[in-house]
């Protein structure tokens, strides 16, 4: 990842308009009225001008004039993007011709003349045509080739896939410095419509000035203000029901989180900018809310209590840029966000049978803070940027509503969940502080413009986290019991004191051992040179060299990674002035998730007998035999179940704190033996570029990346591999199974026929025996796994210019294979060789069409298409016919609550099927009217506008999602759907 804060630059080639030929010696002139900027060089011998060291405020105006034989041209302008050089060519007429033509390059529709980079961009003008849910930039991405709706692993995952990865592995800036949350992934501050400019999605063959991700980059270029007094002061609504079509599936609110059909949005904001001082400080400011509301039901009639609740969310995002011309050639700027996202969990669920009380509602806080400081030089020779930032980053999972206290799970007396009271039962609060500083320095040599820079990041990390340091309790009240609570008037009110006050029967106990928090620091350094070398007027050769290190690789008991030297190389030929062709390659470094460390840290222990164990693994070679034990193993969180009948039998928490030595755990996790690698990919990319008109361009890529060092987990303890026996899968076996009375009766069944394995038959063939204070499962991370993409890419982009309408098409046909999806991702008997298959956001086919239309005046019609062809389906055992869905007996681990990894149906290979395709159409229509000076705008929106019920290609999370079926024939359950109709209407005032 680069960090060259709002630098930007331009090339402008000039080449005769009969020959072809290179216009040396021209004079060229290159003007930014917004900003006060204005200079004037000439072409050197190859017919190029370059500029760096440019702010991205204002448009540049680029104008040859008169001079070596040659008429002025007619002026073209160009919009630039946060670290990148933007491309115009210039065809000019001899003097005494007729005509000049002139080729302008557009951020979304010029010609790349200057590298291989595989791109694509939505300027300021195409988002606000676009219809937005919400206002929110990062789903309005997946109108962009490489880029589709994820699959995530939990509710908050990012909801873009780049090139069908992993959207945790996605690198996300802003004004090219690091957006990124770095505990799990995902962007940092929410980077709202009103703050950008235009965003970028890198997908392959990018510059060695951008890294840690061996996937995909998304940057974001805020807006700057200028010598014009500009604004917008905006309302948006969502009314819902009934104008919303109804299903009987959950929608997603802008945090991924589950919503029902009583949600409701409204959204406000403004933002400003304008000169402080004409020509030399300007600033832009950008202020937004929204509150969301949704209306759940508690379902407790047990309790007396069959009651809506309503819970609010709201997001407040705020941000600032402030640009200074300090000379004409040195440049300052400062920028600062703040976001606040509050997640209200109040109780209840979408729909029946959701038991959980108010008491036992929390919120969910999302804080980030962002402050940059950068300097810019652009020099005739050289150039400089430098920057510094600091960012913060509250991510407080689940804030209880009323404090600290006791949970209490209610059942009745036939076992039946009634109730819910107290706290939510977790906690989860993670701080991250992060120091960024980065420095580059660019220089012209003749044909070679040499590019060196440094980039260093520093987070650290605390985290509170584990279970219930009050305690948890599962309690089976009387009827009597039951009758007092319902008598008691408490209603929605009920508190976990009130049923600890009964003294009931208690079925289970846990307390968290170690309410504490602890964390580490990751430090990231990156150095990259790179020559740009015109080998020719149409032949241009980049080679980088790029080097990365990651602190966290060195955690546990190994070395730190530090031979990631990336090579990368590109070649852009420029045979005439309307086309280029692009090759490259590379390599692509990424970093770790500080989430694999934190597990890791999280789920261990110290206790002798764990201790032993991992003695006795070392001596089968299954840890190395040099390790320190105490490098890979920490006094994490523990939680406990002492024994007790009743609540009033039951020790204290403080009294339990004993027990850490002597229980038994299902998984424990350790830092790696032998450290960690960074995972890296190969790229490579092939690409033709053809402006067809002044307004159309045509492109076609093909692209390939081969990733390597991909985090997945194994358990050093595994028991021996088990398969079913297949002969005995029959159809009439599978009735009988079927026929019997419950999962005891089946289970037992299907180990006598050699389909399942009980979890005592696994575990006796488990390296090492389970102890006291030791675990059933050992788990690592290791950095071993694989994936392999490959994809082509045509689009045809076709932007206003004279004419009404607009257009983006891009088809894609891509494959992406992996044998792991996440870092919590285990392979079924421990064997990663049966795991390779389809990733969970692999698609073949992607069509996206975007369409706009100016019937008149004031009038913008928008519609988009995504067509998506179905994401793959892991199918799975049914317990209705084997008793279990864990076939081999090894036990559940941690990482499959988010993963939904499962045995799977005996015979079938991982995602070995398919769901449908999926199909979204959106409408957007907008009207300006003139008023005072300005434009009142009135916009509605309909999300899928022919209602269709998808049951694949919308972003989700994966235990959610319809990609997890049973096999062996049994009929299609549909869990979930895309959003059905929905509106959105809106109003803004521009000057």
């Amino acid at each position: 990842m680069p960090a060259q804060a709002q630098q930007a630059g331009i090339r402008i080639a000039l080449v005769d308009g009969v020959t072809g030929e290179p216009a040396a010696n021209v004079e060229v002139r290159v003007e930014n009225s917004a900003i006060g900027f204005s200079r004037q060089v000439r072409s050197d011998a190859q017919g190029f001008v370059r500029i760096e060291g440019l702010t991205t405020a204002g448009s540049y105006v680029i104008t040859a004039q008169a001079s070596g034989g040659y008429e002025a041209s007619l002026p073209t302008s160009i919009d630039l993007r946060a670290n990148y050089t933007g491309s115009v060519t210039l065809r000019l007429s001899r003097a005494g011709s007729d005509t000049i033509v002139v080729t302008g390059a557009r951020s979304v529709t010029g010609l790349n003349t200057v590298n291989a980079e595989v791109s694509a961009s939505l300027g300021r003008d195409e988002l606000v045509a676009l219809p937005i849910e919400g206002r929110d930039v990062l789903g309005a991405l997946v109108r962009l080739p490489n880029v589709v709706p994820s699959t995530g692993f939990f509710p908050e995952a990012p909801s873009i896939s780049i090139n069908g990865a992993n959207g945790l592995d996605t690198n996300y800036l802003l004004d090219g410095l690091d957006n990124n949350e770095n505990f799990l992934g995902g962007i940092k501050f929410p980077v709202p419509l009103g703050f950008t400019r235009e965003v970028t999605v890198l997908a392959n063959s990018y510059s060695v000035e951008y890294g840690r991700t061996a996937n995909g980059v998304v940057n974001y270029t805020s807006p700057s203000g200028s010598n014009d007094l500009t604004g917008e002061v905006y309302a948006l609504v969502r009314p819902g029901r009934p104008l919303d079509a109804s299903s009987p599936f959950p929608r997603r609110d802008l945090s991924g989180n589950p919503v029902g059909e009583s949600f409701e949005r409204y959204q406000a904001g403004f933002a400003l900018g304008g000169p402080i001082a004409r020509d030399r400080t300007f600033f832009y400011a950008n202020l937004e809310y929204t509150r969301d509301r949704n209306e759940q039901l508690v379902d407790a009639p047990a309790l007396g209590v069959t009651e809506s609740v309503t819970g609010n969310n709201e997001f407040v995002l705020g941000s600032l840029r402030i640009d200074h011309r300090l000379t004409d050639e040195w440049t300052l700027g400062l920028r600062a966000s703040h976001g606040r996202v509050t997640i209200e969990r109040p109780g209840g669920g979408l729909g029946g049978g959701n038991v959980t009380f108010p008491s036992a509602g929390s919120d969910q806080d999302r804080i980030s803070t962002l402050a940059a400081a950068t300097i810019t030089h652009s020099g005739d020779a050289w150039s400089y940027d430098g920057a510094v930032q600091y960012s913060r980053f509250r991510w407080n999972y689940g804030e209880p509503v009323d404090g600290a206290g006791p949970q209490v799970t209610i059942r009745d007396p036939s076992g039946l969940t009634v109730g819910v009271v107290g706290h939510p039962g977790f906690v989860f609060n993670d701080l991250e502080e992060t120091w960024q500083t980065t420095h580059r320095f660019g220089r012209e040599l003749g044909s070679h413009r040499l590019t060196f820079g440094v980039d260093a990041i520093h987070s650290d990390f605390d985290l509170l986290g584990g279970g219930n340091p009050d305690g948890n309790f599962t309690v089976d009240l009387t009827e009597q019991q039951l009758a007092s609570l319902r008598g008691s008037g408490a209603g929605l009110g009920l508190t976990a004191q009130q049923v600890l006050a009964l003294n009931p029967a208690v079925a289970n106990y846990t307390v968290e051992l170690r309410p504490a928090s602890f964390g580490t620091s990751q430090s990231q350094v990156a150095i990259y040179v790179e020559d740009e070398w015109q080998l020719s007027p149409q032949v241009t050769a980049t080679l980088g060299l790029r080097w990365d290190y990651d602190s966290l690789t060195g955690k546990g008991g190994g070395s730190s990674d530090t031979d990631n030297l990336a090579p990368r190389t590109s070649l852009n030929w420029r045979p005439d002035a309307r086309s280029v062709v692009r090759l490259g390659a590379g390599l692509f470094y990424g970093k770790l998730s500080y989430a694999v460390i934190s597990d890791a840290l999280q789920r261990n222990t110290t206790a002798p007998g764990f201790l032993g164990q991992l003695r006795q693994l070392q001596a089968l070679g299954r840890i190395p035999a040099g390790t320190d034990l105490a490098d890979i193993t920490f006094a994490g969180n523990l939680t406990v179940s002492p024994a007790c009948t009743t609540v009033a039998a039951c020790p204290s928490p403080q009294q339990v704190q004993d027990l850490r030595e002597s229980a038994t755990i299902n998984e424990a996790r350790i830092l790696s033996p032998t450290g960690y690698d960074s995972p890296y990919s190969v790229q490579l990319s092939a690409g033709y570029q053809f402006q067809a008109t002044d307004s159309l361009t045509l492109s076609a890529d093909v692209i390939y990346a081969r990733s390597h060092n991909l985090v997945r987990l194994r358990d050093l303890n595994a028991p021996a591999r088990f398969t079913p026996n297949l002969a005995n899968l029959t159809p009439a076996n599978i009735a009988m199974l079927q026929a019997l009375p419950d999962n005891a009766a089946r289970f037992a069944a299907a180990e006598a026929l050699g389909l399942v394995r009980s979890q005592a038959a696994a575990d006796a063939t488990r390296p090492v025996a389970q102890v006291p204070g030791g675990a059933r499962q050992i788990t690592v991370s290791e950095t071993e796994g694989e994936a392999e993409y490959k994809a082509l890419i045509l689009q045809a982009v076709k932007v206003r210019g004279a004419d009404p309408y607009a257009f983006r098409l891009a088809y894609t046909l891509s494959s992406l294979k992996n044998d792991t999806d996440d870092i919590n991702f285990r392979a079924e008997n421990n064997d990663f060789s049966t795991e390779w298959g389809p990733s969970a956001n692999d698609r073949r086919h992607v069509i996206s069409a975007v369409g706009y239309l100016y019937p008149v005046e004031g009038l913008t019609i928008s519609l988009a298409g995504l067509f998506q062809s179905g994401q793959p389906v892991n199918l799975v055992p049914d317990a209705r016919i084997f008793g279990t869905q864990d076939l081999n007996g090894d036990g559940a681990s941690f990482g499959e609550n988010f993963v939904g990894n499962s045995d799977r149906y005996p015979g079938e290979s991982r995602n070995s099927a398919r769901l449908g395709w999926s199909a979204t159409v959106d409408l957007g229509l907008d009207y300006a009217l003139p008023v005072a000076g300005g434009a009142l705008e009135l916009r509605a929106d309909v999300f899928n506008l022919f209602n269709t019920n998808n049951e694949s290609g919308f972003a989700n999370a994966a235990t959610t999602s319809n990609q997890v079926q049973f096999g062996g024939g049994a009929p299609f359950v549909q869990r979930n759907a895309g959003p059905p109709r929905q509106f959105q209407f809106g109003a803004s005032y521009k000057f």
